[in-house]
C-alpha cells in the first residue's frame, strides 16, 4: 500500500484551493497530486474537518461482526446438525454461505455439511472373484 501524503501537504493543498489560488485541477498539477485526492481532501474537510488519514475507514467493511460469533456459537450449541444455509437463515444474515464457514471455523465449531447423506459403505471393488495367481491370458506369457 503507499504511503499517505503528509498532514501537512494536505492542509496546504486545502488551503490552495481555498484562498483561490487555482481550480482543483490547477492546485493537483501544482502540489503533483491527482486531482482525486484534491477532491477527496475537499470533501473531508467539510464532512469531517479533519484532514488526517483516515485508515480505520478503509477497506471493505465486515457483515459479520464479533456478536454474530456469539450467536453463531449459541446456535451451533442448540442445534449441531444445521447446515451453514440454514445458520444463516436462522440468524438473518446478509452475508455468503462462505462467510459464515469461515467464521465457524475461526470458532473452531463443527456443522453438518450436506443437507442429506448418502450412508458411508466400503463397496466392492471388483466384479467377480477372480482365478489364484497371475490373471494373464493364456498364451500371453512367455514360457520357455
Amino acid at each position: 500500500m503507499r504511503k499517505p501524503i503528509s498532514v501537512d501537504l494536505r492542509e496546504r493543498i486545502v488551503v490552495a484551493y481555498a484562498e483561490g489560488e487555482g481550480t482543483r485541477e490547477e492546485v493537483a498539477k501544482r502540489f503533483k497530486v491527482s486531482l482525486g485526492m484534491v477532491k477527496k481532501l475537499l470533501q473531508q474537510q467539510s464532512r469531517t474537518g479533519d484532514l488526517r488519514p483516515r485508515y480505520r475507514f478503509c477497506g471493505r467493511k465486515a457483515k459479520l461482526m464479533p456478536e454474530h460469533g456469539k450467536a453463531l456459537q449459541a446456535l451451533v450449541a442448540q442445534e449441531p446438525d444445521l447446515t451453514l444455509a440454514e445458520m444463516k437463515q436462522r440468524l438473518g444474515l446478509g452475508c455468503t454461505v462462505a462467510a459464515i464457514h469461515w467464521v465457524v471455523a475461526k470458532l473452531g465449531l463443527t456443522y453438518k455439511k450436506r443437507r442429506s447423506m448418502r450412508l458411508s459403505k466400503t463397496g466392492r471393488t471388483w466384479r467377480r472373484r477372480g482365478a489364484g495367481g497371475g490373471g494373464a491370458k493364456a498364451g500371453s506369457t512367455w514360457r520357455g
